[in-house]
């Protein structure tokens, strides 16, 4: 068996571009940029008003000049092209395009205006007071956002001041989830007193969920080797498969097989990890399958610690592991890798108890799942830990 860490370096090292493609700005919340972005133009464009006033020349406030005649009232969107003489002003509204021959803002409060005339109460002024300057937030040609970084809420706004209207993001894989067991059943269905209720299949739904992808295909299946091998011929149009279930040592327990059939080279089976330990990777035509292990707490570790980072991978995601100190001191049980439930309240990782991986219960309390490495005997309480967030 392979370590954790020569897995994950196998499977970091098929990471690719799914490809790109252009989709509409209202369209690339959560979309991950495959274009540098550089500002098209300064910003502000102008010399903009921050203030609602008059806008003058300080050679005049210089003067000792406290009173001046209004000669056009600017509003934002207006171009003035009037030049101001000594004692003349312009008033002028926030937003609004300040004009070369006026370089300092006076605001409303401490202005007493009559018809035309606007006389000033103030004590200290300075250049370029309550303007905004050309160029300030941004030059033309400054790198605003890189390739590889994903798309907010609050970059929508900036990109939309832009002018990009359209964007060159990264291709999210299309993706295919089989389920399989006997046992299992849909979870609209009662269980029997031997089966149970499908969770896994909306688990990883849901995990690739928060990835923004949704599967082309999520299935569940007999363990009938001819079905089985049906739906993966079919699901292999997909740029990665998922598998879970029937990857162990049972009689029903025939998915490396099949996948050898269908031509997947193997990439490894079995790791020294507790838990996962039967999980199976292999490669096609740029496709990755992974065959991910049945038990709930399993399927979760697995799905987190290889399927996502390839993911992130592929769309130049950075994905750091998270490090907090743990408030418990926890003896390593094997001489494996080993990965468990804990509480991440921000500050530590608290303990959280289970049952082994077949354990249902981790919904109730666990965010994340911090990692033992096998060469560590004991993880002492208040030392830091690797663990990934459980979104």
């Amino acid at each position: 068996m392979i370590s954790y860490q020569k897995a994950l370096e196998i499977t970091q090292s098929k990471a690719k571009s799914f490809g790109t493609e252009e989709v509409h700005l209202d369209d690339a919340l959560d979309c991950i940029l495959a274009e540098d972005i550089f500002a098209p133009r300064d910003f502000p464009p102008f010399n903009r008003a921050a203030m609602d006033g008059i806008a003058i020349h300080i050679q005049d406030l210089e003067k000792g000049i406290l009173s001046y005649h209004i000669v056009e009232t600017i509003y934002a969107g207006d171009e003035s092209f009037k030049k101001l003489a000594s004692g003349e002003c312009y008033k002028i509204m926030t937003g609004a395009a300040v004009p070369e021959s006026a370089n300092i803002v006076i605001r409303n409060e401490d202005i007493l205006f009559e018809d035309r005339t606007a006389k000033l109460n103030i004590n200290s002024y300075k250049i370029h007071q309550n303007i905004a300057e050309k160029g300030q937030d941004l030059k033309k040609g400054e790198l605003v956002l890189k390739q590889s970084e994903q798309i907010n809420t609050a970059r929508i706004g900036l990109l939309a001041a832009l002018g990009k209207h359209t964007l060159k993001v990264q291709k999210l894989p299309q993706v295919a989830v089989l389920t399989t067991g006997n046992e299992v059943v849909p979870v609209h269905q009662t269980a029997s007193a031997t089966q149970i209720n499908n969770s896994n299949l909306h688990l990883l739904k849901a995990l690739f969920k928060k990835l923004n992808i949704h599967p082309i295909k999520a299935a569940h299946l007999l363990d009938d080797k001819k079905a089985i091998k049906t739906a993966l011929e079919d699901a292999l149009k997909a740029d990665i498969i998922i598998l879970n279930g029937g990857v162990s040592a049972g009689d029903a327990d025939f998915i490396p097989e099949i996948l050898e059939e269908l031509g997947i080279q193997k990439l490894f089976h079995k790791l020294a990890i507790r838990p996962g330990k039967p999980i199976w990777c292999g490669y096609l035509d740029n496709k990755m399958v992974f065959a991910l292990p049945g038990n709930p707490f399993s399927c979760l570790v697995t799905f987190k610690i290889f399927v996502e980072p390839f993911i992130f991978s592929c769309l130049g995601i950075p994905n750091p592991d998270e490090q907090l100190p743990i408030s418990f001191t926890r003896k390593g049980k094997t001489a494996l890798d080993e990965f468990f439930p804990v509480l991440n309240n921000q500050k530590e990782l608290q303990y959280l108890p289970i049952n082994g991986s077949g354990d249902i219960r981790l919904g109730l309390q666990a965010n994340a799942i911090a990692w033992h490495p096998a060469e560590i005997t004991d993880l002492e309480k208040g030392k830091p830990v690797f663990f990934k967030s459980i979104p």
